[in-house]
């Protein structure tokens, strides 16, 4: 059993979440600030869960390309940019 399937409730980091998808942690921040992976923040460092993580990357295989919810923070708009 690998250990990312015991840790399906469990909360990741950036590096966690990156090694999990297999993409550079800058990969990660770059998607978050597109809000395109589902996340929180704890201070000012985000947070992942497993299954939340697992569902966005089922949507995405499928096609169903739509942007990730986040708790904390309202999509950012391109206007600010």
């Amino acid at each position: 059993m690998d250990r990312f399937d015991e840790m399906k409730d469990k909360v990741l980091t950036v590096q966690e979440v990156s090694a999990y998808l297999r993409v550079h942690p800058s990969t990660i921040y770059r998607m978050l600030k597109k809000n395109l992976l589902p996340a929180f923040r704890v201070g000012s460092d985000w947070r992942f869960t497993v299954e939340a993580i697992d569902k966005w990357r089922a949507s995405v295989e499928s096609g169903v390309r739509t942007p990730a919810a986040t708790t904390s923070e309202a999509p950012q708009s391109d206007a600010r940019e």
